[in-house]
């Protein structure tokens, strides 16, 4: 009898041949060094100079010490414990010291490979890995560290096989050609202006004169008002210092292969690669306080990115940081073709719809562009987000108590991991029209953007998203 084939893998399709076992690689050596010193540096920072002042500089120094070596020593028996290597179409990676943890990432899956240099990784010539999956509720599996050489090559692989193009899969350890066409190179002085044109920097002069009269009129200033005056403003100043140290240098442009490639960061620098059939949607967003200068700023959303967990400062979510119109209309035609920001069908809700909306009801409005669904609402900022029909997952209806005493409703488009766009408040009948229009938009789009395999790659790596809640819905 013929010998039984080998199983395949949970990324492998049939009919590919079988995967090829390569050896497990170790992280760089000196990523233990660099995790023990976050540790450490949380650790004195946990001990406080109450504690100091308690035992002593000398006890002091001997705590510190003993900590330094558990926290290395931990960090080395943790690093010999992880590895990571390709198969086939899967990433796997095992890590754990107490509890192993052994993971295998359908490479389908992946949205996008970012990589990092923080401050100590810069030093050390190092990088840091971090992967996008569709519906990961968090970073998956950031691969801490590797030198900056065998990040960008793993990052090129794995973005290769995930699109299907097996070109690099033989050859794990080929050089990245760096052949990019430039898009944006951001303007650092507009940068700083921008986050000068916010509320905290605006309202901070004025918490420091009020502080200021305090002190002059009643002459005394105690420890705590000196303590508490400086916290507030150190933490009123935090959120715009730590975009500008995030946008610091952006750099958007298309590589080789038609990617989006960005890339900023000051303190910690960030270059990511997104394939622009992973864009779920783009959001464009004009600050009450940037309108006289005529900026705004982009944002674009990518299934599997863990944005919604992650705190606004450490989200990946960056399009352009601040630009003028004409800059954002060259940006959003480079990421969805034919998409004009200043030629979108927009209309806003009924007039009867002011019982919900008083004063912003002029400035909601949904429209039904040729390349996508188009939303916009904001009274103070004005948001406007895109969403191509081939990225629909699913369309939703919806009528509060009070909507279905006025005659109106929600119109929900959701894409990968929940997020979407909404037309509120529409006239219920044409609620229902709008939403079986996008339920037909969206079917023939998804057909259109399917791959010549068959497999609808193009939509996120999700196989099923044909068959997902747009009849139902649609139907009253």
């Amino acid at each position: 009898m013929p010998p039984a084939a080998p199983p395949q893998s949970a990324g492998q399709p049939s009919g590919d041949p079988a995967p090829v076992e390569e050896p497990r690689r170790r992280l760089h050596p000196l990523s233990p060094l660099l995790h023990g010193a976050k540790s450490l540096t949380v650790i004195v920072a946990a001990l406080s100079w109450q504690t100091l002042s308690q035992v002593g500089l000398e006890r002091f120094a001997i705590v510190v010490a003993v900590a330094a070596l558990g926290v290395v020593v931990f960090s080395v028996v943790g690093w010999l414990n992880t590895g990571y290597h390709v198969v086939g179409r899967e990433l796997r990676i095992a890590d754990g010291l107490l509890w192993r943890r052994n993971r295998a990432i359908p490479l389908e899956r992946l949205q996008a490979v970012e990589l990092r240099r923080p401050l100590l990784a810069q030093l050390t010539g190092l990088a840091e890995l971090r992967l996008e999956v569709v519906g990961g509720g968090k970073t998956e599996a950031p691969l801490a560290y590797l030198t900056v050489r065998d990040a960008a090559v793993l990052r090129e692989r794995l973005l290769s096989l995930a699109g299907r193009a097996p070109a690099l899969a033989a050859a794990p350890d080929r050089p990245v050609a760096a052949v990019e066409r430039p898009l944006v190179a951001g303007d650092n002085t507009d940068l700083i202006v921008s986050q000068l044109l916010t509320p905290q920097a605006l309202l901070l002069p004025i918490g420091i004169t009020g502080v200021t009269m305090q002190f002059v009129l009643e002459g005394t200033w105690t420890f705590v008002g000196i303590a508490s005056t400086i916290t507030a403003m150190v933490g009123v100043l935090l959120q715009p210092v730590r975009r500008i140290l995030r946008d610091w240098a952006f750099r958007l442009a298309r590589d080789a292969d038609g990617r989006l490639a960005v890339r900023h960061g000051l303190v910690e620098t960030r270059s990511q690669v997104v394939p622009l059939h992973r864009v779920q949607s783009v959001s464009a967003t004009w600050p009450l306080l940037w309108r006289a200068k005529g900026w705004l700023h982009l944002r674009l959303d990518v299934a599997g990115f863990a944005g919604p967990q992650e705190r606004d400062d450490n989200r990946s979510d960056r399009l352009l940081p601040v630009g003028d119109l004409d800059t954002a209309r060259a940006v959003v035609w480079e990421v969805l073709p034919g998409v004009d920001l200043l030629a979108l069908p927009v209309t806003a809700p009924p007039a009867r719809a002011r019982w919900l909306h008083p004063f912003a009801l002029r400035y909601l409005g949904a429209g039904l562009a040729p390349a996508g669904f188009v939303t916009r609402w904001g009274r103070l900022t004005h948001e406007l987000q895109i969403v191509p029909y081939a990225r629909l997952q699913s369309i939703r209806v919806v009528q509060g108590p009070v909507q279905r005493l006025l005659g109106l409703a929600t119109v929900y488009a959701d894409t990968a991991g929940g997020r979407g766009a909404a037309a509120r408040d529409r006239d219920l009948r044409e609620a229902w029209v709008l939403a079986a229009q996008l339920a037909e938009r969206g079917r023939h789009a998804m057909i259109a953007a399917t791959v010549p395999d068959g497999s609808p790659a193009a939509l996120g790596g999700s196989g099923d998203i044909a068959d997902r809640g747009h009849d139902p819905a649609v139907r009253p």
